[in-house]
């Protein structure tokens, strides 16, 4: 039974997925003190939080059993990423569940801004009717600027287009391509800055896109423009826009978002050009349900089936590669695994090669599961997919990887070698529909090997008599083969084979088993044959 705990209201039609499983038992605890919750968590697998809860390092580090905190929703400002990362914790989101609810909220604000219209609600309740104070501006032929392209900057430029803005688009990422796809006019902050009558930012925020939007951007801008900002706080200067609406330059903002919620600067909240809602960019039935049903489903598939889409501690693998690179995911830690335990030695270097046009796509999810397989056999098993880098360059590891579309015989395949000074070995992996996965190499000796439990790696000259003297020494001590796989490069000369056995070989029998003429090594392996939910 896997235990989730949710700290914030979050909809209950929308986690369904997790309250209807028979696997998983979930907890709804709002408004808990950090004490408690602290003490709290050190009985659940997962945890799934909005804005509310502060996910600190000091409760993370309390969290033995966890293995996911979840928001449900876009920004995870209020998750220590670092903390999650260092103790193994993916940290996932719902990056489109809110997409449509921002993208409406937006516009929602640039039009009230355009007309004033909370201001003039204001003045009539109050008993006034004051039509020429009120007098606004047309959306029509106006230029938007759009900083930040990504889901919602996307769909609030085709909205915009609709009414026949001109858009200039900024992000890092925007090509000239993409953005006559869009129909839209890739532009720098500059451009926008001085060309554009409204500006809408649209960026997470990170340590660079923290005050973008600044005094000195805001000093470029067009005299009269009016800025909305319904992404995250903190990407606008609000002192330096307050200051700016105050001296004309900006005729007027609207901000649903602030550094501090409950927002702490009256300046902002309290100026009669600048409307202000409470964070409600995701606040509709339809994008709470979406968050919440999109984190149960990634908690359901992450425990039951070990599949990750949305982790922000994780390279992103899109759904369509997730399906094909998954037969490879277990196959690529067996064989890693196994590499492990006939070397006997710790990898100072590891080197990791692709082949094939599968692996032309993003093959991070492999690259990590095959390092923590290696680093997991000597260093502690709280190593994961997660924190296996950080791990890897803690202990001043190096690795490498490369991709090439030739085919080495196989649609796909994967080579992994590790060295330890001038000592090296290699093993090589690929997948057959209809027949599962294979290591096809080992130290440079071709075979076709299933991965099985108990394995017995044996390096031999290649002499009549080699396999009937091992099998011997096994059945006299009652270990049964399952099977055997060989390898040679030359009549006569080194070769190797591999029995897969029903138990475990014993150091004493090893050591028997070494005993025998031309035998020039033996190593017994176990691996993991299971599905790996990491």
């Amino acid at each position: 039974m896997f235990k989730v705990i949710v700290t914030d209201p979050i909809s209950e039609t929308g986690i369904r997925s997790l309250t209807n499983h028979q696997e998983f038992e979930v907890s709804q605890k709002t408004g808990l003190d950090p004490d408690v919750l602290a003490e709290q968590l050190k009985d659940y697998d997962a945890l799934i939080v909005r804005s509310q809860t502060q996910v600190t390092r000091d409760l993370i580090q309390s969290a033995d059993r966890l293995k996911v905190i979840a928001r449900a929703g876009v920004g995870i400002d209020n998750i220590d990423i670092d903390a999650a990362t260092e103790k193994g914790i993916i940290v996932i989101n719902a990056p489109a569940g809110n997409t449509i609810a921002a993208t409406e909220h937006t516009m929602a604000m640039m039009l009230a801004l355009a007309r004033n219209i909370p201001q003039a609600y204001g003045s009539l309740t109050s008993g006034k009717w004051d039509r020429k104070r009120f007098k606004g501006v047309e959306l029509y032929q106006k230029t938007l600027g759009v900083v930040g392209m990504g889901r919602i900057g996307t769909e609030v430029a085709r909205r915009a287009k609709g009414f026949q803005m001109n858009i200039l688009g900024y992000d890092p990422f925007l090509t000239e391509d993409r953005a006559k796809k869009l129909g839209i006019i890739k532009a720098s902050l500059g451009e926008i800055a001085a060309q554009a009558d409204f500006i809408t930012v649209h960026t997470p925020l990170t340590p660079e896109t923290k005050g973008l939007i600044n005094a000195d951007f805001l000093a470029r801008t067009k005299e009269g423009v009016r800025i909305i900002n319904c992404a995250r706080g903190g990407i606008i200067d609000e002192q330096a826009l307050v200051r700016a609406v105050n001296d004309g330059q900006v005729a007027g903002a609207a901000i649903d978002v602030f550094e501090h919620e409950p927002p702490e600067n009256t300046g902002l909240t309290q100026n009669p050009r600048i409307i202000v809602t409470p964070h409600l960019g995701a606040s509709t039935a339809e994008a709470q349900e979406k968050v919440a049903e999109s984190v149960s489903e990634e908690i359901v598939a992450i425990f039951t089936s070990g599949s990750v889409q949305h982790a922000i501690n994780l390279p992103h693998v899109s759904a369509s590669v997730e399906r094909k690179i998954r037969p490879y995911l277990t196959l690529s830690e067996q064989m890693a695994e196994f590499l492990m335990q006939i070397f006997k030695k710790a990898p100072e270097k590891i080197n990791i090669n692709y082949y094939g046009e599968l692996f032309l796509e993003d093959t991070g999810m492999l690259t990590r599961q095959m390092i923590k397989a290696l680093l997991s056999y000597y260093l502690d098993s709280s190593i994961n997919i997660v924190n296996v880098m950080q791990v890897l360059k803690a202990h001043g590891l190096s690795y490498s990887v490369q991709k090439n579309a030739a085919h080495k015989g196989f649609t796909n395949f994967i080579e992994l070698e590790i060295a330890n000074g001038d000592d090296h070995a290699t093993i090589a992996c690929t997948y057959l529909p209809g027949f599962g996965g294979r290591i096809v190499s080992i130290n440079g000796y071709r075979l076709d090997m299933e991965p099985e439990k108990y394995l017995l790696y044996i390096d031999h000259q290649d002499v009549p008599g080699m396999i009937g003297s091992v099998g011997s020494i096994l059945g006299e001590n009652h270990i049964n083969i399952g099977s055997m796989y060989v390898g040679r490069q030359a009549v006569g000369g080194n070769a190797i084979m591999v029995l897969t056995v029903d138990r475990p070989v014993s150091d004493a029998l090893r050591d028997q088993i070494l005993g025998i003429r031309a035998l020039n090594d033996a190593q017994f392996a176990k691996i993991d044959i299971e599905q790996s939910a990491d």
